[in-house]
């Protein structure tokens, strides 16, 4: 197993400077299976305490023509993602404010024989008041849907990933708990259209979207971000929401006529108001009514003996 920290591929350098950021090589690490894998900081070149973590299996081909296109992507998207208060979390359809950690990339092969990929990681509730509630994850991708992606990575496939946990809460398929094994995330091609190629995850009405607006910057501007300005053109958002940029931009707009938010010259940051500000407790009661909604229920005449057995 190598142990030598090796500088990042001129390929990754060159595409992170492209957009404002910079990269570090770090300690490397191990995936799951106990592979070796290349690991760099990302951080804005204007605010390097901005960072997150790259990692990529030893044997990725940065260099690869194929991966440009994608690449150029995920660090254009990071660059601005960063700029957020908490570029680690993610707000779901039902209002849940998460952050995701801990992801040990890239993909591994099923350790239990089973044809999938797995990657593991950690979600943890955000509400403000520093909340125990998380969830270990296991996602997993079939052999099919893997063929539809551009390599088992981190940059290809870290946007779809957590789309498919938020989506899975948002169906009541995952539990918040104190402490517990780790909850599967199957990842399949129900959530890709192999005609459109791409990913569908909820059907959103226009009134969905603006709540779900609303509530992010709530979240991640005025309760975790001490007020700073929030992204709300997020191409993963839009993806999760199944909209596009220019619908989500309209939308922050009518937001801001509304009095609700505040946004920027760009129409594409935005702060919180008082008149959002003052919705505390709606927001609050929100969250308690997703965390229930997320709880097994029991039969209760299962429970006392009653079946139809």
């Amino acid at each position: 197993m190598s142990t030598a920290i090796h500088a990042p591929a001129p390929a990754l350098e060159a595409a992170a400077h492209n957009v404002g950021l910079t990269l570090t090589a770090a300690e490397p690490g191990t995936d799951f299976t106990g592979a070796s894998t290349t690991r760099a900081i990302v951080a804005l070149a204007s605010d390097p305490t901005r960072q997150l973590v790259l990692e990529l299996s030893e044997a990725f081909d940065a260099a690869n023509p194929k991966f440009a296109a994608a690449l150029a992507v995920f660090f254009r998207e990071t660059a601005q993602r960063l700029r957020n208060p908490r570029p680690d979390v993610h707000l779901t359809l039902h209002g849940l404010p998460l952050s995701f950690s801990k992801f040990a990339w890239p993909f591994h092969g099923s350790t239990s024989g089973a044809d999938t990929f797995i990657v593991h990681g950690d979600i943890r509730l955000e509400d403000g008041h520093g909340s125990k509630l998380h969830a270990e994850i296991s996602a997993s991708l079939t052999q099919t849907f893997a063929s539809v992606i551009v390599a088992l990575e981190q940059p290809f496939a870290e946007g779809f990933i957590y789309n498919a946990v938020r989506k899975m809460l948002d169906q009541g398929q995952l539990e918040l708990v104190l402490s517990g094994a780790r909850q599967p995330v199957p990842v399949t091609t129900r959530y890709y259209s192999m005609k459109q190629q791409v990913f569908i995850f909820n059907d959103t009405t226009e009134k969905q979207r603006h709540a779900y607006l609303a509530a992010k910057v709530f979240w991640l501007s005025h309760v975790l971000g001490g007020g700073a300005p929030v992204w709300l053109t997020d191409p993963r958002d839009a993806q999760y929401l199944n909209t596009t940029v220019a619908d989500l931009k309209t939308t922050a707009a009518a937001l801001a006529a509304e009095g609700v938010v505040r946004l920027d010259d760009t129409g594409n940051w935005a702060t919180a108001t008082d008149t959002l500000r003052n919705q505390e407790d709606a927001y609050r009661a929100q969250v308690a009514e997703a965390l229930a909604f997320i709880k097994p229920t029991f039969n209760e005449d299962m429970r006392r003996g009653h079946t139809n057995m």
